[in-house]
């Protein structure tokens, strides 16, 4: 069965979205690779659990990439807002309940980039 193996995430500031991140959910990335290139290795505990990459944003097709949407489990969505907007980031939804899996919340990066972030709750109605 294929399974996810690494997350890019590309940025027009790769400094104040790294700084995003870090403040909203805790991932330190490090400097790797070319130029304006950071990373997270899967096995590392800070991290989302998946090799995870900030880039400097590039235009692959006509017009600037896009790509998957992605949910991070968090424990408090209240605080991860809270950091969010501390680190340059916006809210983008009200948090919204789906019954029997948890809270979701939406998120924008510096860079415009939509990020849920989900307080799983089995017992959500």
């Amino acid at each position: 069965m294929p399974t996810l193996s690494h997350l890019a995430i590309n940025a027009d500031d790769t400094a104040a979205s790294r700084a995003f991140y870090r403040a909203t959910f805790g991932w330190r990335f490090t400097a790797w690779g070319p130029p304006g290139f950071y990373r997270i290795p899967a096995d590392d505990p800070t991290g989302p659990g998946v090799t995870t990459a900030l880039q400097q944003r590039r235009d692959l097709l006509d017009g600037p990439t896009t790509g998957f949407e992605c949910t991070i489990a968090v424990d408090d969505l209240a605080a991860v807002a809270d950091a969010a907007r501390a680190a340059g980031g916006r809210t983008l939804s009200e948090p919204t309940t789906i019954a029997g899996v948890g809270h979701l919340l939406w998120l924008a990066d510096p860079s415009g980039n939509v990020v849920g972030a989900m307080n799983y709750d089995d017992a959500a109605g």
